[in-house]
């Protein structure tokens, strides 16, 4: 029997891989998002706002699984938190069997608003009625480029002894489909790039790749934020998945 998944935040980042992914498997994909841009053939729209809750519950109808691929760092609270606690409210009165979510390898060790937010999803969900998978992943190599790409428009280039281990969405969006496919597991074993490299060194291969060589400037590792960060508070060697790096990465993009 096809199962029928929503995808929230279908068309972003990591959402749209998720789409292509279980279509490409057969499932029946219903794509959650304020606007309809970058849904492909095969899976249907519905318009929703997980910040006031438009669309919901009406669009989760005869939904299996929901996999929640919305972020926001402007307005996390209201997105990720507040978002997530309507969502699965809406799951709950649509009779939705499974809940999906995707989070960051370290949010509990690095002293960051943003990664609050994500804890506090973490725990909506957990303490929510709704069977759950949650992954935890490192982050993509797409917000390294938007962020030296700002850093080069003011003619530096960021260094330091700052940690991560970039993984391209597509390995994750694979994984989040054999979870929404599998069932609910709970937290899932996290998942991460190939390897964990240094600001230094990420920012170096960009800076080739790009070809915009800027002036090096060091970003210190002060305080608990700096000093999580020089530790690889945000990696897993552990969890390396095979894939590209991100300087493979940078060459097709």
């Amino acid at each position: 029997m096809t199962q029928t998944v929503a995808v929230v935040g279908g068309t972003g980042t990591l959402g749209a891989p998720v789409v292509r992914e279980l279509l490409a498997r057969g499932a029946g994909v219903r794509v959650l998002s304020r606007n309809r841009t970058n849904v492909p053939d095969g899976a249907e729209h519905r318009r929703v706002d997980l910040s006031t809750g438009e669309g919901l519950p009406a669009t989760l109808a005869g939904a299996d699984t929901v996999i929640d691929a919305a972020n926001s760092t402007k307005a996390a609270e209201d997105v990720l938190v507040a978002g997530t606690r309507r969502l699965l409210e809406a799951e709950a009165a649509a009779g939705v069997g499974h809940h999906v979510a995707i989070s960051i390898i370290g949010i509990d060790q690095v002293p960051m608003k943003y990664y609050r937010a994500k804890l506090a999803q973490e725990e909506a969900i957990e303490s929510g009625s709704i069977p759950f998978s949650i992954l935890r992943a490192s982050q993509f190599p797409q917000l390294l480029d938007q962020a030296f790409a700002v850093a080069a428009r003011f003619g530096v280039r960021p260094t330091g002894a700052a940690k991560v281990q970039p993984i391209d969405p597509t390995v994750v969006a694979a994984r989040l489909a054999d979870a929404a496919l599998t069932g609910p597991a709970g937290r899932l074993p996290d998942i991460a790039g190939p390897k964990a490299q240094t600001l230094s060194e990420l920012s170096r291969a960009w800076a080739d790749a790009r070809g915009k060589h800027r002036l090096p400037l060091r970003v210190p590792s002060w305080g608990r934020m700096g000093k999580a960060l020089a530790v690889g508070a945000l990696c897993d060697p552990a969890a390396a998945t095979p894939g590209e790096d991100f300087e493979e990465w940078l060459r097709h993009e």
